[in-house]
């Protein structure tokens, strides 16, 4: 029998007893908890995607809290390397946020905003993108255990051709499984 120290529980109980007051519940894993936030759905409609890398954002206080409420645009957004090696979202448009007080002047709702990347990864994807015809376009921004992160991809822009082609795909797809829906009872 072992005792309790705690005050608010009985003072002893049997081992295969359980704890009276208590409900011991295992912690939950977050290690891949993602909320997202925005995502540029005409991405992939204009752009074939060779690569996609996940890079952090460096965001100011009152525009972290205006992305949590979800406002945010990837409309016409692209990153691109600076001269001094580093990575900028471009034409990102975060709303001011309306309760922010603590800055003299608002933020730009579409300033520049520095990526966080490794400085291997900066190298790595700043010579891929002298490739002509190679763009870097955000796919989703999200947040990951709590830090604001952008999902990139490496483009190639299609053409009409490509485009008509994957509508097409698309459709045939989409015949194929409504041919199956009412076929197969599970």
């Amino acid at each position: 029998m072992r005792v309790c120290q705690f005050r608010h529980l009985p003072t002893a109980w049997d081992e295969s007893d359980t704890m009276p007051f208590y409900d011991i519940m295992a912690r939950q894993d977050k290690t891949d908890e993602k909320k997202t936030v925005a995502t540029n759905r005409k991405a992939r409609q204009f752009y074939e995607i060779l690569e996609v890398v996940e890079a952090g954002l460096q965001l100011r206080g009152p525009e972290v809290k205006s992305l949590r409420g979800g406002q945010a645009s990837l409309d016409g957004c692209y990153a691109r390397p600076n001269d001094s090696g580093e990575l900028f979202l471009h034409n990102f448009y975060i709303p001011p946020y309306v309760f922010a007080t603590s800055l003299e002047e608002p933020l730009d709702t579409r300033r520049n905003r520095k990526l966080l990347l490794h400085g291997a990864e900066i190298r790595k994807i700043s010579g891929k993108l002298t490739t002509k015809g190679l763009t870097l376009i955000p796919l989703e921004v999200y947040f990951k255990n709590g830090w604001a992160k952008v999902s990139l991809g490496l483009a190639k822009g299609k053409t009409g051709a490509d485009r008509r082609d994957d509508l097409k795909k698309k459709a045939i797809r989409r015949e194929a499984e409504k041919s199956f829906k009412g076929s197969y009872r599970g």
